[in-house]
């Protein structure tokens, strides 16, 4: 008989990735805002595999190869979860212009020009960022951030309100978050981002790619008054690319 705890942390790991696991069904109707601190700790061990698949095939392949490789990896693992996420809202967000017509088009499951561009640029850009310093850097700045935009998908989790949408994606649920939940949340995040960078670049990064994702949340607020499950991931695509933009930045330098 496993802990509520332990069921908790293999909810957000079921959730967030393409692991066989048993699943627990049914599941409670707060299982998303109970098992949503544990999301940057399921990042960051993502981030481990996608960095170990970085590192192994740098000694087979020349760069940009290992990144992509990489990123594809991560890509299979959460089964595109944010990727679809990000796609959806660019849609909804780019061409609709009422709050009905937004979650109309969140629901619809082709993807459309803006969702198209979305994905095209935020990889392009993750892929070109990382290529730019040696694998070992690479894979420490993913592992960081990818438990920081999970985070970061978190953090909106629990300040927006819930907007309506794809049922299946996120719970529908009036539970909130509670501090210690939230004090969870980032302390994970900041100990993957400690361990693995500089302080330096890791608090600039976090810094940038946090206005970034909130200024994503704020534009959901404002067009569909919340979050979907469509609009986390968008939050956790967008705060991941703006950190590995800055924190290759940072660790490159100039020139």
């Amino acid at each position: 008989m496993i802990s509520l705890e332990w069921m908790r942390f293999f909810v957000a790991l079921q959730f967030l990735t393409r692991i066989p696991l048993k699943h627990i069904d049914p599941l409670p109707g707060d299982w998303l805002v109970r098992a949503a601190k544990y999301l940057p700790l399921v990042g960051g061990l993502v981030g481990i595999f996608t960095g170990g698949v970085i590192l192994l095939t740098s000694f087979v392949f020349p760069e940009p190869l290992p990144v992509i490789l990489g990123l594809a990896f991560a890509i299979l693992l959460t089964g595109g979860l944010h990727e679809d996420g990000l796609a959806d809202t660019a849609d909804a967000f780019g061409g609709g212009y009422t709050r009905e017509r937004c979650l109309e088009i969140m629901k619809d499951s082709r993807i459309g020009t803006y969702g198209l561009l979305a994905l095209v640029v935020t990889l392009a850009l993750k892929a070109t960022a990382l290529a730019e310093v040696d694998p070992l850097s690479a894979a420490k700045v993913v592992i960081a951030g990818f438990a920081g935009a999970r985070a970061a998908a978190v953090l909106a989790l629990a300040n927006l309100s819930y907007a309506g949408g794809e049922a299946a994606k996120v719970s529908r649920t009036t539970s909130e978050m509670t501090g210690n939940e939230i004090a969870v949340t980032v302390i994970t995040a900041l100990v993957f981002g400690f361990l693995f960078m500089s302080p330096v670049a890791f608090l600039a990064s976090t810094l940038f790619a946090g206005v970034a994702a909130a200024i994503v949340a704020l534009i959901a607020h404002q067009k569909i008054g919340g979050y979907t499950g469509d609009v986390l991931g968008a939050v956790e695509q967008i705060y991941e690319t703006a950190f590995f933009i800055i924190a290759v930045a940072i660790i490159a330098g100039p020139g």
